[in-house]
């Protein structure tokens, strides 16, 4: 039994190691030269809500990926601006660390592989064409291509190209397999008649910052600066596409967080700005290059799917990370990613695909998520960091940094390390 997944973010790496645990012979397809994505900018982990999460993730079978983001970890529990206790990866080393953990695991990766056509017969797809020409068949597919991009979208819903993280001009744009199998998605323009959410952190080279910034940086794990009242940026804040970080701690000051780069956390500084700070005069973007006017926007492409993240119109396809709504975040990717790659066998074994029961903080943000998609339209971001979720997460007495605890709530739903059993035999 074999499964394709389509996207090496945080979201495909987690499907592709589901899959290969369940026991299928699994290809990884990424059009870039790295895998993660954006979690080569991102780099934070177990912030607020995310803590709770993650650690469902390890106890529902997800041990693995979270000791690897733990053996990268420049600095743990970090307070910062509306978020406590989170880790911080370091960006510089997590691609490596994966591609070798996955290739050990069995996943053959393919970089620089961006399918291209999708061929569907009697509703199954069979297989895909890659811009190589490349005709790779499979027997389940999950589309963790993300919502990002390409250029053309960020030109018309933001500020223009910024040479973001996904490098669309260099490998080509974002396809969607949900698009190319002939299946409608929820696309900007329609269901959202004033979009414009965009990625709010760029990263500044380090070596550019005054040596005293970086030392307390890399000291603390994270610079709060205030700035003068002329450079706040109120207004910037309700682009974000992460608005668990649109607060207004972040408008007026600069939040500069330690994961390898300098990660800046406060809405795009036009350079000139940025450096006429002390201890900024040298400052310059290390990615994006333009990211004093903006970076990648997001949510332009989301599947039609149901709880168990099965795509409707297809009986083969699953979805992970943004294309199964506007859920934003490296933990989400990976909760989303696992569960899609597990169902992807599931399904191949005959076997009922599994809806992960909303006891735990994995399975009610997604069946939140979908519900308040339908009654409330597109207009909110579901993270377990911030923003709406956290709140409920806390209501409902999700929320808990005791690690004993929510290993227990797993082993009462029964799925204690699901996603590491094997479903069948290749």
């Amino acid at each position: 039994m074999k499964v394709i997944v389509a996207g090496g973010g945080w979201a495909g790496c987690a499907s592709a190691y589901a899959a290969k645990m369940a026991g299928a012979e699994v290809v990884l397809l990424e059009r870039t030269d790295m895998l993660l994505g954006t979690g080569l900018v991102g780099g934070i982990m177990r912030n607020n809500g995310r803590f709770t999460a993650l650690e469902e993730a390890g106890a529902l079978g997800g041990e693995e990926l979270v000791r690897l983001i733990d053996s990268v970890a420049r600095h743990k529990s970090v307070d910062f601006p509306g978020h406590k206790h989170a880790l911080l990866y370091d960006v510089t080393k997590i691609e490596l660390a994966m591609r070798r953990f996955l290739t050990r695991c069995g996943v053959e990766v393919r970089l620089q592989c961006r399918a291209t056509e999708v061929f569907v017969s009697a509703g199954y797809i069979k297989g895909i064409v890659t811009s190589g020409n490349d005709v790779i068949r499979g027997d389940a597919f999950v589309d963790a291509t993300g919502t990002a991009g390409p250029a053309k979208n960020c030109t018309r819903f933001g500020t223009g190209c910024a040479m973001c993280i996904l490098r669309c001009p260099t490998f080509g744009p974002r396809v969607s397999l949900a698009a190319k199998a002939g299946l409608p998605e929820i696309t900007a323009g329609h269901d959202f008649p004033s979009f414009e959410a965009m990625s709010g952190s760029c990263k500044l080279d380090k070596n550019s910052l005054d040596q005293h910034l970086v030392q307390k940086l890399e000291q603390d794990g994270v610079l709060i600066i205030p700035l003068p009242p002329k450079m706040h940026k109120v207004d910037l804040l309700s682009s974000k596409a992460c608005q668990q970080y649109a607060l207004e701690e972040y408008a007026r000051n600069l939040v500069i967080l330690d994961t390898g780069h300098a990660k800046l956390m406060t809405p795009f500084f036009p350079l000139d700005v940025l450096r006429s700070l002390p201890g900024f005069t040298n400052a310059r973007y290390a990615d994006p290059y333009s990211g004093g006017r903006g970076n990648s926007v997001r949510f332009m492409a989301m599947c039609h799917c149901d709880d168990t993240l099965q795509v409707k119109g297809v009986h083969n396809l699953f979805c992970a990370g943004e294309k199964t709504g506007p859920l934003v975040g490296h933990t989400e990717a990976i909760i989303t990613g696992l569960l899609a790659g597990h169902n992807a066998v599931r399904l191949l074994a005959g076997k009922e695909p599994l809806v992960l029961p909303v006891e735990l903080a994995a399975g009610d943000i997604i069946a939140f998520m979908h519900a308040n998609m339908q009654e409330e339209g597109m207009t909110k971001k579901y993270t377990f960091s911030g923003s709406v979720y956290f709140e409920r997460m806390k209501q409902k007495g999700l929320y808990t940094t005791d690690t004993a605890s929510i290993r227990e709530r797993v082993r009462r739903t029964g799925l204690s390390r699901i996603f590491a059993k094997r479903i069948v035999n290749h």
